[in-house]
């Protein structure tokens, strides 16, 4: 058999799982339900995925998710769970990213045989990772772009989300480059409204970013929302290059493989990949995409920053869920030791969703390391004192863990911090 990338999926079925691994392989590389003319033994030694392992994980009582063909042939439970892995010949696919999702998921959702399906797990030789995409900020070039060289990077997300012109929004920038954020994103609703178009809101933002850096020697990153039709998001990155940013970002589910490795092709901006959406695809833990498999696609593609929420936040994800995710922006893609340089592999996590100076010591704990954006959108903005206290509450914070004190403790001679405790903590 030809070198192989190998997926892990979680499978339910009233059938034998074994023998619904085998109506997977088939499926998605060179066979169907039934063989077929051409289809020589030659040709499926060459071709067809193959069945790695299959480990029975429990039986239930009730599917997971309704199936007409079952109910139609009057097949009932109790309904087997397991954790099937299959390895499939890259060269059925190439240096192809969208036919490499399609391959790996794609029709396996629809099975007949199966009442649940989750692809959880991808394994990519490095020759074959190789071949792709790799960021080209990533965490190094995102610490050397805003000169914070150690600690987690400190960001925010403009508020409100929308309705404020490019002028409001470029004065609202200016005082969060003077409150000392290393970071600042608009939010996945805001790209190009009429209100505040980028042609606009660029330039205007940018002014003021450049202004601050003149007079502080701070750089702050800014991570332009420019998700459009391919094209546009085209010209929108070199507007943004023009103005002298650094960052984009892109609604990634919306915007797709394709229209994303075109991007990374045409700029070198780092690439800030917002994930919203993915809870219709995660949330149900026996249906979709785990965050492992979905983050590997994603980096193919060369993005720099991924987002992964945020521990104790207000969004559904268990925090094991969203300290899982954050390793896994770690990890190189590779499988194998073949020299492959892990630093040029690891993307940065960006922590946000309900985020303030209480839910540091979680992150720290978690994480074991600061190589984060930690952003933070009303626990900056909404802090009591302002928003350059709600900075300061965030550096506080992450100074306290560091040096392994609690926030109660630090907060005493940390009037930010203390006051942030005061007023998020109950």
């Amino acid at each position: 058999m030809s070198a192989h990338l190998s997926a892990t999926y979680l499978i339910e079925t009233p059938l034998d799982p074994r023998k619904v691994a085998e109506v997977m392989a088939g499926e998605q590389s060179c066979g169907t339900f039934t063989r077929v003319a051409g289809e020589t033994d030659a040709l499926r030694e060459r071709a067809r995925a193959v069945v790695e392992a299959v480990d029975l994980v429990g039986d239930v009582t009730q599917p997971s998710l309704p199936n007409a063909f079952l109910e139609r042939k009057g097949i009932r439970g109790p309904w087997h769970r397991a954790r099937v892995r299959i390895a499939f010949p890259y060269e059925n696919v190439g240096v192809n990213l969208p036919t490499l999702a399609a391959t790996l998921a794609g029709n396996l959702y629809d099975l007949g045989e199966v009442t649940g399906m989750r692809l959880e797990r991808i394994a990519l030789p490095a020759s074959y990772r190789q071949q792709f995409d790799f960021p080209h900020y990533g965490i190094a070039g995102t610490r050397q772009s805003t000169g914070v060289r150690e600690g987690a990077l400190v960001g925010t997300i403009l508020k409100p989300n929308v309705g404020m012109s490019a002028e409001e929004t470029a004065a609202l920038v200016g005082r969060l480059c003077a409150a000392g954020v290393d970071f600042i994103k608009d939010d996945e609703v805001c790209a190009n409204p009429v209100h505040a178009p980028l042609a606009q809101r660029v330039p205007a933002v940018m002014a003021a970013v450049r202004e601050h850096r003149a007079r502080t020697g701070k750089p702050v990153m800014v991570a332009f929302n420019i998700t459009d039709e391919t094209d546009a998001m085209r010209r929108h990155a070199d507007l943004v290059a023009r103005e002298g940013g650094n960052c984009v970002m892109v609604s990634l589910n919306w915007c797709g493989f394709s229209a994303v490795q075109t991007l990374r092709r045409h700029t070198d901006l780092a690439i800030h990949a917002h994930r919203n959406g993915y809870g219709a695809m995660s949330r149900d833990p026996m249906l979709g995409i785990g965050f492992q498999a979905y983050q590997t696609l994603w980096r193919l593609a060369g993005v720099d920053h991924m987002h992964v929420h945020g521990l104790q936040g207000k969004f559904a994800q268990a925090d094991a869920e969203v300290i899982e995710s954050a390793h896994d922006c770690y990890m190189p893609l590779a499988v194998d030791a073949t020299g492959h340089d892990i630093e040029r592999d690891q993307v940065m996590p960006a922590f946000s969703s309900g985020q303030w100076a209480g839910t540091v010591p979680a992150t720290w704990r978690a994480v074991g390391r600061d190589d984060l954006l930690f952003m933070a959108g009303g626990g900056i903005l909404a802090h009591p004192d302002g928003p350059a206290a709600g900075v300061q509450s965030l550096r506080d914070a992450w100074g306290a863990v560091r040096a392994g004190r609690s926030l109660e403790d630090a907060s005493r001679d940390a009037p930010a911090l203390a006051a942030a405790l005061r007023y998020f903590g109950h």
